[in-house]
């Protein structure tokens, strides 16, 4: 049985649960510093445009997501489960993120007239339902045009409709075609005040993120020598970075706009990512120090879910006079550590809590799927 086999029998491929691990475990890394003022600069998104390294992980996230979607749909497929099966499933498990996604933002106080419907979660939850309908129903062709239409007709959108209010198109904080439609569509609260960076209108090319995983999720299980897909995904990788930078000079590489560009340099990154992990643990064979990483990639959003709960606990629950955080900052800076290296050392910290329970539930086999 050749790789190729292998994975289509599993359903698994262990360089994709190791890509999986890591990105959760940078994502609870970046959302949880001992201090919100004092953060290294790569460990914080980009102000507007540009990139930084925080602004790739929720992006990778997803392409991970829809390279799922084709490892497993397949497998599944292959079993001889019946499309109809397979859609109430989908249905189901899009609500149960977006429901736990709700959850959380109304942690902790439960006001639901505020309530933020929009999230991490959230659009988790839309680019996992969209892109399972669209591979259990559509051809790879069908979707690779697809997500092309979808970024060209996003980009001719935010900048040639003027954005209402105004004479002119606009792409500043809040004033956009974007966080127009979000302040007449979303009910509740928006995450900046006047725009949301998972709103309605980014949600579209945020599915492309998800579909340009799917699209490597073909390529992994086709009948190529492995050799040959590692080539295939690193040289595709750098070919959309380099359109995507280019594209950037007339539509910016911007996250909260989930611009274009921003999908093309984030996507190519991942397909970078994912081939020279795939080239080292499933080609190579070199698994060694790989394991808290399958932990954690093991039950990503249980564990991403859980971090947000007991976060609380840190956060906002005094131990003494202040909460853990602040007494943490308090006493490693008075020692004369620097506040930043305090603070991203506290958010290590954090890590290893989370990773711990991690470990609990995969020594215990305990495998939540949301």
């Amino acid at each position: 049985m050749n790789d190729t086999e292998k994975m289509r029998s599993a359903g698994r491929l262990t360089s994709l649960d190791v890509f999986r691990g890591v990105t959760i475990a940078a994502m609870i890394l970046v959302n949880y510093p001992g201090s919100g003022e004092f953060i290294y600069e790569p460990l914080e998104h980009a102000v507007w445009n540009g990139l930084t390294p925080t602004d790739l992980i929720f992006p990778f996230f997803l392409f991970i997501v829809g390279v799922s979607i084709t490892l497993s749909y397949t497998k599944t497929l292959e079993k001889g489960t019946l499309r109809s099966t397979l859609h109430r499933k989908i249905i189901f498990r899009t609500l149960k993120i977006f429901a736990v996604g709700l959850f959380l933002s109304m942690l902790p106080s439960f006001d639901i007239l505020n309530i933020r419907i929009t999230g991490v979660l959230q659009r988790i939850s839309i680019v996992f339902f969209a892109c399972s309908f669209l591979f259990l129903n559509t051809s790879f062709r069908t979707q690779l045009v697809g997500g092309v239409v979808t970024l060209v007709l996003y980009w001719l959108a935010m900048t040639l409709i003027p954005t209402p209010g105004f004479d002119e198109v606009m792409l500043d904080k809040g004033v956009n075609l974007a966080a127009w439609v979000d302040s007449k569509v979303l009910p509740g609260r928006m995450w900046q005040g006047t725009w949301d960076p998972e709103g309605v209108l980014s949600t579209f090319p945020s599915i492309v993120t998800g579909i340009c995983g799917m699209l490597a999720g073909h390529l992994l299980l086709g009948n190529r020598p492995a050799g040959n897909k590692v080539v295939i995904l690193l040289v595709s990788g750098f070919a959309a970075v380099s359109a995507g930078y280019a594209w950037g000079f007339v539509f910016q590489v911007n996250k909260n706009l989930w611009s274009s560009s921003y999908v093309l340099v984030t996507a190519g990154m991942a397909s970078l990512v994912l081939g020279s992990l795939y080239y080292i643990i499933d080609v190579q064979k070199h698994t060694r120090g790989t394991a808290p990483w399958l932990v954690f990639g093991s039950n990503a959003i249980a564990i991403y879910f859980i971090s947000d709960v007991i976060s609380y606990i840190f956060y906002l629950i005094p131990v003494g006079p202040d909460a853990l955080n602040e007494q943490f900052m308090r006493f490693f800076t008075g020692l004369g550590i620097e506040p930043k290296l305090a603070s991203m050392s506290y958010a290590f910290i954090f890590v290893c809590i989370n990773f711990g329970i991690a470990s609990i539930l995969y020594a215990r086999k305990i495998f939540i799927k949301l």
